[in-house]
């Protein structure tokens, strides 16, 4: 039946590796959006812009709102994180 059944799924291959590669690319969308050097680039871009006046104080409120709000409410989180004596 293996030989009969690799015979009949070759029709999907081509679907199955344009599955693997958007798993792949997810995974890396994910790396990238949840890297700690990643969210301090977007932070720091967002300081600068203020600093030059091409956003209002409102607008960095809110986009750091957005970036913070996505690393605490969205990141996956690791299971060994302990709190620290602050937080509890």
């Amino acid at each position: 039946m293996g030989v009969v059944g690799a015979i009949l799924g070759l029709p999907l291959a081509p679907v199955r590796g344009v599955l693997a590669v958007a798993e792949l690319i997810r995974r890396q969308v994910d790396a990238e959006l949840y890297h700690p050097a990643s969210v301090r680039r977007e932070l720091e871009a967002v300081d600068e812009a203020r600093a030059a006046g091409e956003i209002s104080p409102e607008e960095e409120a809110e986009t750091q709102q957005r970036v913070l709000d996505r690393l605490t409410a969205s990141a996956p989180r690791s299971p060994e994180r302990r709190p620290n004596e602050e937080e509890r």
